[in-house]
């Protein structure tokens, strides 16, 4: 007679609230939740980072401002659901592939917006906690409407980050500058406008021409967006920089300020060529991977620190 058989049970999937809880994780987005480290931009400029309570009322704002933007993703997903599902890379997102009730989702949605804006308003202040409400307003009009709205969807997204970079400051009761705003407005169209131009420029099937706009903008229209959005951030840094004058300022051996200049130029040229490639479909992995672009970032922050110090 033959060996007795073994047989091999298979494998159970997880049990069904894991896979719920899971569900909502992957649905929250947690990759992109490095956007927010924008909430430190305004404290940075100002040179606010050295304090630790500064850096520890920063950490809330971080996570106060990831909870809306999660809540934003699952109510978006809970609304497209039906659409996701005839989509052939969508249909795998937990809410359109049945891992996540629509109901549940919007449930914690709902949750999260409400525990963003109370958190705001308790750690931080009434401003905070009405900016985080506008963002969420603004956020839940761009998935019920303004995301079908020629330009509109473009200066929503940009706004988002801008809100974002003020986010920070507001929570802690720093004025923010002309300078600040002109720069990250439109820092935040260049990478928004070069991310649908890339999207826009993909050879058809592929998973990144989803967006039902990108059938009516025109590359050639995109491109000029991104190249106009670049230049205006490139201004008014500039004009920051030489707002201070062309000499070292006292106690400091450089012009710190202009000498910046350069690293915020070569960091926009830099991202630039990813754009110019379509290649800037995902600006996070943009910034996270191109190693170059690394080496640009934190040589402009240290001159740029030096700068914001007087050092």
């Amino acid at each position: 007679m033959g060996e007795p058989t073994t047989l091999t049970a298979p494998a159970r999937p997880a049990p069904y609230p894991l896979r719920t809880a899971h569900g909502l994780l992957r649905t929250a987005r947690p990759r992109q939740w490095v956007k927010n480290l924008l909430v430190v931009a305004a404290p940075a400029a100002a040179g606010r980072l050295a304090d630790p309570r500064t850096l520890l009322q920063l950490a809330a704002v971080f996570v106060l401002f990831t909870a809306a933007s999660a809540a934003v993703y699952l109510v978006n997903d809970a609304r497209d659901a039906e659409a996701d599902r005839a989509h052939p890379g969508k249909r795998r997102r937990p809410v359109a592939a049945g891992e996540v009730p629509v109901p549940l989702a919007y449930a914690a949605g709902a949750l999260l917006a409400t525990a963003a804006v109370s958190g705001a308003a308790l750690a931080c202040n009434p401003m905070t906690a009405t900016l985080i409400t506008a963002y969420l307003l603004m956020q839940l009009a761009y998935c019920l409407r303004l995301k079908h709205v020629l330009v509109v969807d473009l200066a929503v997204v940009a706004t988002g980050f801008l809100m974002r970079a003020m986010v920070g400051g507001v929570a802690l009761a720093i004025p923010l500058s002309r300078w600040f705003l002109i720069t990250t407005g439109f820092g935040a169209l260049f990478m928004v406008a070069a991310k649908r131009y890339s999207e826009a420029v993909q050879p058809a099937g592929r998973d990144g021409r989803t967006r039902a706009l990108l059938t009516e903008y025109t590359a050639g229209y995109l491109r000029f967006v991104w190249q106009l959005a670049a230049g205006g951030a490139v201004l008014g840094y500039c004009l920051w920089a030489l707002e201070g004058g062309g000499a070292a300022s006292a106690g400091t051996l450089l012009p710190w300020r202009q000498l910046s200049m350069a690293a915020f130029l070569l960091g926009v040229l830099r991202y630039a060529v990813f754009a110019d490639r379509g290649a800037a479909g995902a600006p996070e992995d943009v910034v996270l991977r191109d190693r170059p672009l690394a080496v640009i970032g934190l040589a402009w922050l240290a001159v740029y620190a030096m700068a914001v110090t007087g050092l």
